[in-house]
């Protein structure tokens, strides 16, 4: 009988050693999910996206600033208003219009550079940011020349 009794007990031990384990790792996994939501939710990224096809027709009728993010410089899409390095966008906003709400294109050389640096304009209120897919690949790739 007490083989019994104490076979029985191990077995309640590991049952309840398994549930606080399944508890944990689902409480894990739940406070995992929601700050990744909160993570994303709280990330202002209200940049626009911008095919070189559409920057092509904007540039017809330019209203906005143009403004190459890509290091090394590389040569500028013609119409470009300044060069900023993507990396160092926060110290150069005078070289960017006044106005928050002023309409800003961003391309570097695939449009990696200039999203990161529209979600950092983005995140510092900047509402009429725009990146351009693809950059200068794509625009080159369609034709446009430089």
């Amino acid at each position: 009988m007490k083989n019994y009794t104490s076979a029985l007990n191990r077995g309640l031990r590991i049952i309840y050693l398994l549930f606080a384990l399944v508890l944990f790792i689902g409480c894990t996994q739940d406070s995992n999910d929601n700050s990744q939501k909160s993570t994303s939710l709280s990330k202002n990224t209200s940049y626009k996206n911008m095919t070189v096809d559409e920057l092509n027709q904007q540039l017809k009728n330019k209203d906005f600033a143009l403004v190459d993010v890509h290091i090394p410089e590389q040569k500028h899409i013609n119409g470009t208003d300044a060069f900023i390095p993507y990396d160092d966008i926060e110290n150069q906003l005078d070289k960017l219009p006044q106005g928050k709400e002023a309409k800003i294109v961003l391309y570097c050389k695939t449009g990696r550079m200039s999203q990161i640096a529209a979600e950092k304009l983005a995140e510092r209120g900047y509402t009429n940011v725009y990146n351009v897919v693809g950059g200068i690949v794509e625009w080159v790739n369609k034709g446009y020349g430089r």
